[in-house]
């Protein structure tokens, strides 16, 4: 049996930390074929005609994302997005964009965040009256704050029925700290995850482009790639 063709694959923010990282890997990864990497100098050209490929990986601004997001509903393809910061007005805009193409979207393409949120959900259900915080650090560079990640570990405990404050640190080179407590008399539980290398969310996003090319049109995340491998 022949092996699979390659996912040809186009990386948006190509130029940027976790872009870059995406573009190498794929770059060096078989299952992959890399057909461009987009940066701004390239981003009106890709709206005006992405190029011919299965999927295309974004790292951008919620802006451009948006943008891109709408040129690949028009091109017929799967549009991964690792961007945070949009306004509800461009989750719309993405939401529309999945009508028609699948649309994979995370704040954090980490396998161990997607189930520190659901043991969130879980420990604020089970620890109902406590009081519960989040302090999440990154590198002094990260625009947005509270990150992606605060806010959907934050969402997971308040589904739980906590309602966590978030304390945003930005700090040296960082890549991202998460440290979830819940306080109640004389004790305390505490969740924590610490990425030790950017590229932990470049693989993670390069699985969710061979995950999501070739889905029905939708919106999915990192729980239904965990529940679909």
């Amino acid at each position: 049996m022949s092996a699979p063709a390659p996912l040809r694959l186009a990386v948006c923010g190509a130029s940027g930390r976790t872009g870059a990282r995406v573009a190498a890997l794929a770059a060096q990864d078989a299952r992959f074929r890399l057909v461009a990497r987009v940066n701004r100098a390239g981003a009106a050209a890709f709206e005006r005609r992405p190029p011919a490929c299965d999927a295309v990986v974004d790292f951008t601004a919620p802006a451009a994302a948006v943008r891109f997001a709408r040129a690949c509903a028009r091109a017929h393809v799967a549009f991964v997005t690792g961007t945070t910061g949009l306004s509800p007005a461009q989750d719309a805009a993405l939401t529309a964009a999945a009508g028609r193409i699948p649309v994979f979207r995370a704040p954090n393409f980490s396998r161990g965040v997607a189930v520190l949120a659901l043991l969130a959900e879980e420990a604020a259900r089970r620890l109902a009256g406590w009081d519960a915080a989040l302090v999440e650090t990154h590198h002094a560079g990260k625009r947005d704050a509270p990150s992606g990640t605060a806010l959907r570990l934050a969402r997971a405990a308040r589904e739980g029925g906590a309602n966590a404050s978030i304390f945003s640190l930005r700090v040296g080179g960082v890549i991202g700290d998460h440290a979830l407590t819940f306080a109640g008399r004389d004790e305390r539980v505490e969740l924590v995850h610490r990425a030790e290398s950017r590229d932990l969310f470049a693989r993670g996003a390069l699985d969710a482009a061979l995950w999501t090319a070739g889905r029905a049109p939708g919106l999915y995340g990192m729980n239904d790639l965990l529940e679909r491998p």
